[in-house]
């Protein structure tokens, strides 16, 4: 049985590996390999350290860990950052190693997340997916629906992100009650 557990400052470098490691494999034929070699361990351990020490944004940060207790996932997120939707939450990032995928482990980050969120007073949820990952019928099965798709720009690429969101986060968790 997985275990998910508020992530802390120790997990810093753990979470930075499963981040490159998924980003690399879940985005090889989405993203040109120039622009994904633009997210290194080194820039990702710094990011999650400074998560960690001092949350911004009422950000929140959940790992999940296997039979053997080793982390193998995690998600974060926090106030909504465009403003521009009408959500105030937003999953900033969620990412497995890819032999945890598609075994019920993302949807146990998510509901574990969206209670969390909920419990802190958001209403709403919002996350941004490439518009091409396969990843956003996940989001689509648990009830989210397409709001808005923009260019983004990674390394020196263009590309086009696609925002899901639930505009009540009651429905998410009801979703996951009722699974």
């Amino acid at each position: 049985m997985a275990h998910i557990r508020e992530a802390k400052f120790e997990d810093a470098e753990t979470i930075a590996n499963i981040h490159v490691s998924s980003w690399k494999s879940t985005y090889k034929d989405l993203i040109d390999e120039r622009d994904l070699s633009n997210i290194t361990l080194e820039n990702r351990v710094t990011l999650w350290e400074t998560v960690l020490r001092k949350p911004v944004n009422g950000q929140i940060a959940y790992v999940i860990e296997n039979n053997d207790h080793e982390v193998v996932g995690f998600v974060s997120g926090g106030k909504e950052r465009t403003k521009n939707y009408g959500y105030d939450g937003e999953i900033y990032s969620i990412y497995l190693l890819d032999e945890y995928q598609g075994k019920g482990y993302g949807s146990q980050l998510l509901e574990a997340f969206a209670a969390s969120m909920e419990r802190a007073g958001y209403r709403s949820l919002l996350v941004w997916v490439l518009t091409h990952n396969p990843s956003s019928k996940f989001y689509i099965k648990c009830g989210a629906h397409p709001v808005e798709a923009e260019k983004v720009t990674i390394g020196k690429g263009t590309y086009e992100e696609t925002a899901y969101g639930w505009k009540d986060i009651r429905s998410l968790n009801k979703y996951f009650a009722n699974e």
